[in-house]
C-alpha cells in the first residue's frame, strides 16, 4: 500500500434514517503485550473496503424481536454483537461479559449513519472461522504496532478503531483493560467534520458547535485554545489532541 493513502475513503451518500450497531474488540495476553483481534475487510466491495476493523455489524430486525426500545435498546445491541461475532469469526459470546465502554454518532457524509456501542471482552475459547464473503484475514495484533502500520500506510483503519486502538496501546493486562473499561462510562462520540474532512472534532472540542456542516473549514486545526478533542487526519501519522 502507498504511504500518500489517506482514510477514510470518500463517504457514500448519507442515509436519512440512522440505525445501531455493536463492535466487539476481542483482546488476549499475548507474549508482548495486550493484543486485539481485527478483519480485514474485502477490497472491492462494502462501506469500509480494505479497512482493518473489529467484527460487528448493523442491529437487524431479529435482534430487535422483544425489545423495548427498539434498534437502540441494550439487549438487541447485545444480541447483534453477539451474533455479528458469530457470523463474521466463528465465535460464540455470553452476551452478559460485553463490556460497553464507547458509543460513536458518525458526523454527516460518514457511510453508514450507525451509532455504534464498542463493547470489549476476553476472547472466548473457540476456534476463529472467518466468514470469506467478510473478512480477508484476521490478525491478533498489539494496538501500538496496528497504529505503528497504519502511520506507515500499511493499514487502513477507520478513526473509530484508531481511538480505540490509541486507548488501549498502554493496557497492561487485559484483566487491567477490562477493569478499567468496567470503572468508566460508556463514553459519548458525537462527531463533526472540519477542515475539509481532513479533521474530525468530537462535542468536548471547541469547533465542534461552529461545524454546522460537512466540510465547514473551522480555525487552524492546529491552533490553540481550551477544549480539544480531535483528530487530524491531514496526513500520516494522524494525529489525536485531547485536552487534559
Amino acid at each position: 500500500m502507498n504511504s500518500d493513502v489517506q482514510v477514510p475513503p470518500p463517504a457514500m451518500p448519507l442515509t436519512t434514517t440512522p440505525g445501531s450497531a455493536a463492535t466487539v474488540v476481542l483482546l488476549r495476553d499475548g507474549e508482548l503485550g495486550v493484543e486485539v483481534l481485527l478483519a480485514e475487510r474485502p477490497h472491492d466491495r462494502g462501506s469500509f473496503a480494505g479497512a482493518w476493523v473489529f467484527p460487528g455489524g448493523a442491529v437487524d430486525p431479529d435482534d430487535v424481536a422483544g425489545a423495548p426500545g427498539g434498534p437502540g435498546d441494550e439487549d438487541a445491541v447485545r444480541r447483534a454483537a453477539v451474533r455479528e461475532t458469530r457470523e463474521e469469526v466463528g465465535l460464540a459470546l455470553d452476551p452478559g461479559e460485553l463490556v460497553p465502554f464507547s458509543r460513536w454518532t458518525p458526523p454527516e457524509g460518514a457511510p453508514k449513519p450507525l451509532v455504534t456501542t464498542f463493547f470489549a471482552l476476553r476472547v472466548p475459547d473457540g476456534e476463529l472461522r472467518p466468514a470469506p464473503d467478510e473478512v480477508v484475514a484476521l490478525e491478533w495484533i498489539r494496538p501500538c504496532d496496528a497504529l505503528a502500520r497504519h502511520a506507515r500506510g500499511q493499514m487502513i483503519l477507520w478513526p473509530p478503531t484508531w481511538v480505540t486502538l490509541h486507548g488501549l496501546a498502554r493496557a497492561e493486562s487485559v484483566d487491567t483493560a477490562l477493569a478499567e473499561l468496567r470503572a468508566g462510562t460508556v463514553r459519548p462520540y458525537r462527531s463533526r467534520f472540519i477542515d475539509g474532512r481532513r479533521t474530525i472534532v468530537w462535542e468536548e472540542d471547541a469547533a465542534y458547535l461552529d461545524a454546522a456542516a460537512e466540510g465547514v473549514p473551522v480555525g487552524p486545526p492546529d491552533g490553540g485554545g481550551a477544549g480539544r478533542h480531535r483528530l487530524l487526519m491531514d496526513g500520516l501519522p494522524w494525529r489525536y489532541q485531547v485536552s487534559p
